[in-house]
């Protein structure tokens, strides 16, 4: 068998086990299991929609048909995957492995397969094989598919995604509230700004990933049964004066978790799925951001890295400590959205009342989540390793006095003097200022003594607005 070292995908080799939590539902097996969940729901829906061709189940037959979604192994998968091979179909193929389970003989097409052994009792056999009929009752293929999509993104968002990401706004927070008042040189276009504090800007970004979150955790999740065009033609045509909408309904809602969509073709329309993916790539694009920015501020010195024994930065200069998480981060998020964008932007366009431009698409939703959760845990380790450095920190500030022309001139404004910003501009721009020169200038000024008094108090450090107490608050 081929190890991880032969993946193709570094999903399932370099970073398999960074990934692995979306295994289970996002792989195809996940698949497989959650479309086994939807056509045993709707058959046990079936049974107590009071139709006189098939009847409630007994607890017995009940407590079977849940262990086959309950009990469901890779070895279940491999056997829908091989009844695939003949049929060419994956939903056929799980129906054939319902039947199969409860008892009944796959066609005789199938004779190559070797026979799965049952210790099913009689009469739950009998039981359930006059009900075989009504597995996959009226469906077609998307009925039980998007189902299927919409509970695997919903389990991968609310137990995996939005989780890891809830760790990543929880250390940014720590980060802000530890620095609040952690004086920092700003830097708009690359130049000496008005100063901030370490804590304020971790706080943007919180603030920035709570609003993307929650935008994430509200989509709706939309699904739909009701068949090859959306109109329930094949169910009327076998009980006409059954309430088959509403029937849907409660199946989606109660059975499922999800929520009912009345209008749609052959598949869900997949806006939802849009809606969805690109609330992940917005969240992802603050966090390439912040990759960037953090990158930035430990090459000027204003984050140090904890170091790990036996790590190496360069295979030639031992002194380097490379920020290869935020890289790492930053690589991963930009090939999330790539998929993520696709996937919005494919999704929701289907030709006429169904193409299949969007199955094998589909099967991508896991590659995408899967680069943002591997992003997700090197944007974390990244921010585990960070140690603020202050002395550099107080560096910076010290030999920018030219940013305290704003508040000057500011000043000066207040008090009617004339052309403040031409005096500031002539004073400082392109050439900087030193601390005794700019008291001079201060000094100088004709506006009352309390005013100058508190220009003078000022410095680089102290000349930060209320950065300190929104960082506080985020």
């Amino acid at each position: 068998m081929p190890t991880t070292l032969a993946a193709l995908s570094p999903l399932d080799g370099r970073y398999a086990n960074k990934v692995d939590a979306l295994r289970t539902t996002l792989s195809e097996a996940g698949f497989m299991h959650h479309r086994v969940k939807v056509e045993i729901a709707w058959l046990q829906a079936l049974s107590l929609a009071g139709f006189a061709e098939i009847k409630p189940f007994s607890p017995a037959a009940t407590d079977l048909l849940n262990h086959l979604v309950e009990q469901f192994s890779e070895t279940d998968a491999e056997r829908i995957k091989a009844i695939e091979a003949v049929t060419n179909h994956d939903v056929k193929a799980v129906e054939y492995w319902l039947k199969e389970s409860i008892g009944l003989p796959l066609p005789n097409n199938f004779q190559h397969l070797p026979a799965r052994p049952h210790q099913i009792a009689p009469e739950i056999t009998a039981e359930l094989k006059a009900a075989a009929e009504f597995i996959h009752f009226a469906c077609t293929s998307e009925d039980i598919n998007n189902t299927s999509h919409g509970m695997m993104i919903k389990t991968a968002r609310d137990q995996i995604m939005l989780p890891t990401l809830d760790k990543l706004i929880a250390r940014l927070t720590e980060i802000a509230h530890d620095n609040a008042s952690v004086s920092m040189l700003s830097r708009t276009h690359g130049q000496t700004a008005s100063p901030t504090t370490l804590g304020k800007e971790m706080a943007n970004v919180v603030a920035r990933l709570k609003r993307a979150r929650q935008t994430i955790a509200q989509v709706e999740i939309l699904a739909k049964m009701n068949g090859a065009v959306g109109n329930y033609n094949a169910h009327l045509s076998a009980y006409p004066q059954h309430d088959w909408e509403n029937f849907s309904r409660k199946v989606i809602e109660q059975r499922l978790g999800l929520s009912y969509n009345p209008y749609t073709i052959q598949i869900e329309p997949h806006d939802y799925m849009a809606e969805m993916f690109d609330a992940f790539a917005r969240a992802n694009t603050i966090l390439l951001d912040l990759n960037r920015d953090i990158w930035a501020y430990i090459s000027v010195g204003y984050f140090k890295q904890k170091t790990k024994a036996g790590e190496i930065g360069s295979s030639t200069m031992p002194h380097k400590v490379n920020p290869i998480d935020f890289e790492n981060s930053e690589g991963n998020l930009g090939l999330a959205n790539a998929l993520l964008k696709h996937l919005s932007e494919k999704l929701p366009i289907s030709r006429w009342q169904r193409d299949l431009t969007d199955s094998t698409v589909l099967r991508n939703i896991g590659v995408a989540f899967g680069y943002t959760l591997l992003a997700y845990d090197s944007c974390l380790r990244g921010l585990n390793k960070l140690e603020t450095n202050h002395t550099r920190l107080e560096e910076d500030l010290n030999q920018a006095w030219e940013v305290l022309a704003e508040p000057v001139q500011t000043v000066m404004r207040r008090y009617g003097i004339e052309n403040p910003y031409e005096q500031l501009k002539e004073l400082t721009r392109g050439k900087g200022i030193s601390k005794e020169a700019l008291h001079v200038f201060v000094s100088g000024l004709a506006i009352p003594p309390e005013a100058k008094e508190s220009l003078l108090r000022l410095t680089p450090a102290n000349y930060v607005g209320i950065a300190a107490q929104l960082a506080r608050q985020v």
